[in-house]
């Protein structure tokens, strides 16, 4: 049976270089972990080893990487495939993709943002449902950042509302991407999550970026979560209520407590925001 993720739940990616540090964890220190499928099929040898105990031992959710769901090559049926036996295996309740492209005729081991169009909205849409019946399963999409916008005839969050209805799947909402692409694009953050249907998000990721001299911001993975994103955080609260929410750290790995304080702010914040919502009902600290 898969397992469904708690709401007030918060997780770490399950990253090679954290292994240790992961089969070390004690019970109750992380709530869940995600891998990426892609990263992690057919792997054996000590890191098959450690991927079975931690999959014993803590929830698993997906994040794949490689499925380029807007591109124009043909859907891979092998990795799909392969994913599908991941997933099982592995009893994933919560499996995802990036709302992107990244492959024309082979990979291009980058996140490339899909024109803000009626063509682009039909083109991802049919491969998401596609994507969904053949996983057997209902998957959810994220919010990319980017730094240019191809062909906009709409903004992001029409386009991605039009591709979450007319696909019927999910959202994995980003807040640090969000952050970083309405500075960078010049919109409002708190009007782009008001405009988001409360009943498709399924989860968070939040993340750290880099701010350059100019006010650019970079989605980096490499850095502790800034004041306005937990801020942006708390709004989402507000509007969609606690959702499992993932710390994206990919490099430049802190000393292990700093990274443990981080989650321990996520979970201060879900718990914030039941109170808030039940204050008579019991939290967890």
């Amino acid at each position: 049976m898969n397992q469904t993720l708690p709401a007030a739940s918060a997780g770490l990616g399950l990253r090679r270089s954290l292994i240790d540090e992961l089969l070390g964890l004690a019970p109750g220190q992380v709530d869940f972990l995600e891998c990426a499928p892609d990263n992690w099929i057919g792997v054996g040898g000590h890191f098959g080893e450690a991927l079975a105990d931690l999959s014993a031992r803590f929830p698993i959710a997906c994040h794949g990487l490689s499925l380029s769901l807007g591109g124009t090559d043909p859907l891979d049926g092998k990795l799909l495939a392969d994913t599908r036996r991941f997933l099982d295996r592995h009893h994933v309740g919560l499996y995802s993709e990036h709302l992107s492209y990244c492959a024309v005729g082979g990979h291009l081991y980058d996140l490339l943002p899909l024109p803000f169009t009626d063509e682009a909205v039909r083109h991802v849409s049919a491969r998401i449902a596609q994507v969904q019946d053949t996983l057997g399963r209902r998957i959810a999409v994220e919010n990319i950042s980017y730094y240019a916008a191809p062909q906009p005839a709409m903004s992001e969050i029409d386009f991605i509302n039009a591709v979450l209805a007319q696909a019927d799947c999910d959202l994995l909402l980003d807040i640090n991407n969000v952050f970083v692409n309405a500075c960078n694009h010049g919109y409002d953050a708190l009007d782009f999550i008001a405009r988001i249907p409360r009943e498709r998000v399924a989860s968070y990721h939040i993340a750290g970026h880099l701010d350059q001299d100019d006010g650019f911001k970079v989605d980096t993975h490499g850095a502790p979560v800034k004041a306005l994103v937990w801020a942006l955080l708390e709004q989402a609260h507000r509007r969609f209520g606690v959702r499992p929410t993932l710390l994206e750290r990919d490099f430049n790995f802190p000393v292990w407590d700093e990274l443990l304080g981080e989650l321990a702010q996520i979970r201060a914040l879900q718990a914030e925001a039941v109170r808030s919502t039940h204050p008579s009902e019991p939290v967890r600290d």
